[in-house]
């Protein structure tokens, strides 16, 4: 009941999902095979059915779907420890890569594997007795995460219109860059994912790198580290979903809350607490402590300063030994911040998830293992200064037409360029309207 499907596109959203499904097999006591372990919590609960079917002969296999343009990556999962994890044919991989064009991952090499994928989505669809809705991971700067994650999006909001589709994007960092047409392929996605995602929840992997060095102290974090972070985010996500608690949220009920407006839906992800050993003890981690740690910068999954905007909305799902009275206080102190500021039109502003499962921990992982966590998803006018930055850059590029053979050459039109460059400014300025305080509004109005 209550079933998600994962679908992981390029080489980001791959190595995603190697760590969130290393962490839902140890949530759920499974073995890396997918058989329950002995003293294992699913062996009387059937909270796992939300990521995992279970098959005739009791081995659990994962609702997921790895699609990449080139073998490599999903060759290694093919090999790698959770070989027999995985159905094989959940595992589709291409011959020729995206080659970081957006182009070539949504016209000419994306189209060609589309079908195949949208079938095996059908099959597991089919699966599920109560879909709740798609997980789409995908990084904005390759060329297979931006175009095929994008001609997915588009093909699935065709056929699966009322289910919720959640994005989880790899968002090009500020100085960290992987790539040179960055802002091209991620300006190009955003514009095509803008109108079929509901909720798109952007990482940033300068900001996570500042995450491990500064909590961590790993002075050299690899892509591993990085997506172990990712991992818990996403599953205290759908904590509610799969374990009990006494405030459950599931995927509808957080976007119900979280997104005022169709296109303003990129909230900030934070979460507290990330601790590494030799820290833990010095830690009281009660719940006020974690709230009041993620309002503040250095836990953001993203570069930018929620000081420059305003609150939205917030949701604060909170996982192991938490009493609601505890996060009431917290929020009402947390209130009372003249740091803090909120739309004035929006007078609540907090929304609540308890679960009683507190949050797994990687063996040899680098984080220790909590009693308690919170996962704070934010909407806040200060992501905008995200866009501009990755604006800016795409002007430079497009001002001179440096690299547009490339997307020209495999079939776009330079109008698709200047198209999705408009629809940008027009989130920036979206975001801007929606932070304008009510009596500010009126007062523009009256003038004209």
């Amino acid at each position: 009941m209550r079933e998600v499907i994962s679908i992981h596109v390029g080489q980001a959203g791959v190595q995603i999902g190697n760590a969130c499904w290393e962490l839902y097999t140890l949530e759920h006591g499974l073995s890396p095979d997918g058989r329950i372990m002995e003293g294992s919590p699913s062996a009387n609960d059937d909270g796992f059915s939300t990521f995992f079917s279970e098959t005739g002969s009791g081995k659990h296999v994962p609702r997921s779907l790895y699609v990449d343009l080139e073998p490599n990556v999903i060759d290694e999962v093919r090999t790698g420890a959770y070989k027999n994890l995985f159905h094989p044919q959940t595992l589709i991989s291409g011959k020729e890569d995206a080659a970081n064009n957006y182009a070539r991952g949504h016209y000419t090499i994306g189209k060609d594997l589309i079908d195949t994928v949208l079938d095996r989505v059908r099959n597991l669809a089919d699966n599920c007795s109560g879909l709740q809705g798609f997980f789409v991971f995908h990084s904005f700067g390759g060329g297979t995460g931006s175009g095929f994650g994008a001609l997915l999006l588009e093909r699935l909001s065709a056929d699966y219109g009322k289910k919720s589709k959640l994005e989880f994007s790899v968002y090009p960092a500020p100085k960290v860059s992987n790539s040179v047409v960055e802002p091209y392929n991620s300006v190009l996605t955003t514009h095509t994912t803008l109108e079929h995602s509901d909720c798109s929840f952007m990482v940033d992997n300068e900001a996570i790198y500042e995450i491990c060095r500064r909590n961590l102290g790993i002075q050299s974090p690899t892509y591993n580290n990085l997506n172990r972070l990712i991992a818990q985010v996403v599953s205290s996500i759908t904590a509610s979903l799969r374990f009990d608690g006494s405030l459950n949220v599931d995927l509808n009920e957080f976007q119900t809350n979280l997104v005022p407006f169709p296109r303003i839906h990129f909230p900030l992800a934070t979460y507290a607490p990330i601790l590494s050993a030799d820290k833990a003890f010095h830690e009281q981690n009660s719940v006020s402590e974690m709230t009041y740690s993620c309002f503040e910068t250095s836990n953001q999954m993203v570069m930018c300063d929620p000081r420059q905007g305003k609150y939205i909305a917030c949701c604060l799902l909170f996982r192991g030994d938490v009493v609601p009275k505890d996060c009431n206080a917290a929020i009402a102190s947390i209130k009372t911040k003249r740091t803090i500021q909120f739309v004035d039109w929006c007078p609540t502003g907090f929304k609540l998830g308890i679960c009683n499962e507190p949050p797994a921990v990687v063996p040899g992982g680098d984080t220790v293992k909590v009693s308690r966590s919170l996962c704070m998803l934010s909407n806040t006018t200060a992501i905008a200064s995200a866009w501009a930055r990755l604006d800016q850059k795409f002007d430079l590029l497009y001002s001179k037409r440096a690299f547009v053979h490339w997307y020209v050459g495999e079939g776009m039109e330079e109008g698709e360029f200047s198209e999705a460059r408009e629809d940008l400014a027009a989130l920036e300025k979206d975001y801007e309207e929606v932070g304008v305080d009510s009596a500010d509004a009126e007062e523009e109005e009256g003038e004209f």
